[in-house]
């Protein structure tokens, strides 16, 4: 999904299957899947500690998701730009 302009440089959204693991924090969303009492843990009904779990999965796999996809580099070439090239402002 990432769009490659002529000038070598990859800009957008670049898909990687890690991404999809992000999908799984999103099920604490559909509260019938554990409105429910029991089973309790510590005296804690279901619907309570599953949301603590859930706050742990969610950071778990947004860790997950971030060392795997952090080292992939979004352009094949090295950059050849120099610091004059990425100033954007007319002040020198």
């Amino acid at each position: 999904m990432s769009t490659a302009k002529h000038d070598g440089k990859v800009r957008g959204f670049r898909f990687s299957p890690w991404n999809l693991l992000l999908i799984v924090p999103l099920l604490v969303l559909v509260t019938p899947l554990f409105n429910m009492d029991g089973p309790r843990l510590f005296g804690m009904p279901f619907f309570y500690w599953f949301q603590f779990v859930m706050v742990a999965v969610g950071v778990l796999s947004t860790w997950i998701v971030y060392l795997m996809t952090r080292d992939k580099p979004t352009a094949d070439a090295p950059d050849r730009l120099s610091v004059d090239d990425l100033d954007e402002g007319d002040a020198r």
